[in-house]
């Protein structure tokens, strides 16, 4: 079907960008006002012990527009990326940003070379309340940030430590050649990224193995290439942290959120605990879908073709709200303001970006990308957005700008949160449907494999290769696969058979360029279940301290914001918690096919 033209669907299924600038004129006028900022910022180098007040003043006020303006240019870029206006627009937001940065590399080093109590004394007046979050980091990083010129040579490196990532991207979504490979009516077709995943749940199961092991064999063809960058962006991050005196990668990453690396060795921990769950699933899996052996190419196929929704985004709107209610009466207003007040972009266009986000400026409501597809799957992508637009919405509405903005670790919490809840709907509303029950469970189930130990398994991986490169052990693409094929071994071999084409697919992971990331969707699902659990479970208490948790924004940790809804990621009893959930899904389902 040939894709609509964005002028051809009506306006109250498109997001309103006249929101943040309602104008031309008005985009401009922001532009003048980063240029005269930008000379404002820079004319306090050098001098910013005379005026630190004002210097730090001056930089959130012009990192308030630049993110206005670059967020704006994006979403508008994003809305049709072949719009040549849209495209230079872009260029010109980028470029700004980049002069925001180099403006006002100075202020931190500056700001340290003040007496420690100088720097306390601002974290702790009431007047520069909004501050205090800043000063308090500013002072925690105080061993780690280095002289002015330093800096400026780790600013102006960005672009070539970013060197590996963006190389990677460039061979993955443009150079590396994927093969043909076989269709449902026994043609071949070419293997596209974006069209993997389908043959990946495809019921002909040599669909299947022929996608995986053209996908696997493809990145090994270039596993040379692929384990060069890999390995460059390992020695970046392994450079960056020595550089800025850290133990190691791993701790430079986390303590940039003050999370404890107890708490990542916690969750592998506990991810190794609970295997023996993870193998009660797989085996279900192989028992539904009538199979001797279980292959890694069989896991997501589904395991019940008998049940289907057709949802309309009208009908899903409806159905997210419902399944919802549990978070109360302001929350569903709210979720109303959001489908009236073209906050989201709702249905797929040419040139439009593909897949799902939530973004938005502090000064405007949040908005939602979405390609809306009449599926539950379509439905779940709603709900999972607006939890993150509604985390941003109480988290502004509640916090000034300068401590509004909340890390990762927090944000998969407020969307899968909503995922989990319209789940347990879903399961309530067709209780008496066994193939439906059994559908939405194996939903909830594949979250957990996929989200929490698959990502998790991921962690570990990034963990022990950077350790290999902390050590000075030898990094090789052989190291590299032979560790990521023993990982999937300990992870699903004991009921899965471990194909050995899998040792290549840690080259096409793009996380792992971004190191330390991936733990927090593993932290973060673990979260939500148990808080999501608390919501259904323990009722009103529990809802007020899971809003306390949405209006903290960047105000705390993210560790201690998750504290204030009753989730101390600092124990083991969350992870456990929601471990719990996962055998109760197993034991549901595996009632409903005996």
């Amino acid at each position: 079907m040939e894709q609509k033209l964005r002028k051809d669907i009506p306006a109250r299924w498109k997001w309103n960008l006249k929101h943040i600038f309602k104008d031309k004129k008005a985009l401009d006028d922001c532009a003048k006002q980063m240029d005269e900022l930008i000379a404002k910022m820079a004319s306090f180098e050098g001098k910013v012990k005379e005026n630190p007040i004002k210097a730090v003043k001056t930089s959130f006020a012009l990192s308030r527009l630049v993110g206005s303006y670059l967020v704006y240019s994006r979403m508008q870029q994003d809305q049709d990326g072949a719009n040549a206006g849209y495209k230079a627009q872009m260029a010109k937001a980028e470029a700004y940003a980049v002069k925001a940065r180099a403006a006002g590399a100075f202020l931190e080093p500056e700001l340290l070379k003040l007496p420690e109590k100088t720097l306390k004394g601002f974290m702790s007046d009431p007047d520069l309340s909004q501050y205090s979050v800043f000063f308090h980091d500013l002072i925690r990083q105080k061993p780690h940030i280095l002289p002015p010129e330093q800096e400026q040579i780790l600013a102006k490196s960005g672009e070539v430590f970013a060197t590996a990532s963006r190389t990677f991207n460039i061979l993955n979504n443009v150079d590396l050649p994927l093969p043909d490979t076989l269709m449902e009516d026994g043609s071949k077709r070419r293997l596209t990224h974006a069209d993997y995943g389908n043959r990946m749940r495809s019921a002909d199961r040599a669909v299947r193995k022929d996608a995986f092991t053209g996908m696997m064999n493809a990145f090994g063809d270039f596993s040379g290439t692929l384990s060069t960058l890999y390995i460059s962006s390992i020695k970046n991050d392994v450079l960056q942290a020595q550089l800025r005196h850290y133990e190691s990668a791993r701790e430079a990453s986390l303590s940039q959120n003050e999370i404890p690396l107890s708490v990542y060795d916690s969750l592998l921990k506990e991810a190794h605990k609970a295997f023996p769950v993870l193998d009660r699933y797989l085996r279900l899996r192989k028992k539904a879908l009538k199979l001797i052996d279980l292959h890694l190419y069989d896991l997501y196929v589904p395991i019940t073709d008998d049940f289907t929704m057709d949802l309309p985004y009208p009908k899903a709107s409806k159905l997210v709200k419902k399944g919802l209610a549990p978070l109360g009466e302001e929350y569903g207003k709210l979720l109303d303001r959001a489908f009236s007040e073209n906050w989201i972009d709702v249905y797929e266009t040419k040139g439009k970006r593909s897949g799902a986000y939530s973004w938005g400026t502090y000064d405007s409501h949040p908005y939602v990308l979405l390609n809306h597809t009449d599926s539950i799957n379509g439905a779940m992508t709603l709900a999972h957005e607006l939890g993150h637009a509604m985390h941003s919405y109480y988290s502004n509405q509640a916090q000034p700008y300068e401590k509004a903005g909340y890390s990762l670790f927090a944000a998969e919490v407020a969307s899968t949160c909503n995922e989990v809840l319209l789940n347990h709907a879903l399961q309530e509303e067709h209780k008496d449907n066994k193939q439906a029950r059994l559908f939405f469970l194996t939903d909830l189930a594949e979250g957990f494999r996929t989200t929490f130990f698959r990502q998790t398994m991921f962690a570990e991986f990034e963990h022990l290769a950077h350790q290999m490169g902390e050590k000075g052990e030898a990094l090789t693409d052989l190291n590299l696969s032979n560790l990521y094929e023993q990982l999937n071994k300990q992870y699903y071999g004991r009921e899965c058979v471990i194909d050995p084409e899998i040792r290549h697919e840690w080259m096409r992971i793009p996380h792992f360029y971004r190191a330390f990331y991936v733990y927090q969707y593993a932290t973060g699902y673990s979260a939500a279940v148990y808080l999501a659990n608390r919501i259904l479970t323990e009722g009103q208490k529990a809802k007020e301290q899971y809003f306390d948790f949405l209006k903290s924004g960047g105000s705390v940790t993210p560790i201690k914001a998750l504290q204030a809804a009753g989730a101390d990621m600092t124990k083991a009893s969350v992870v456990r918690g929601a471990m719990k959930v996962f055998e109760e899904t197993v034991a549901e389902m595996e009632a409903l096919m005996d």
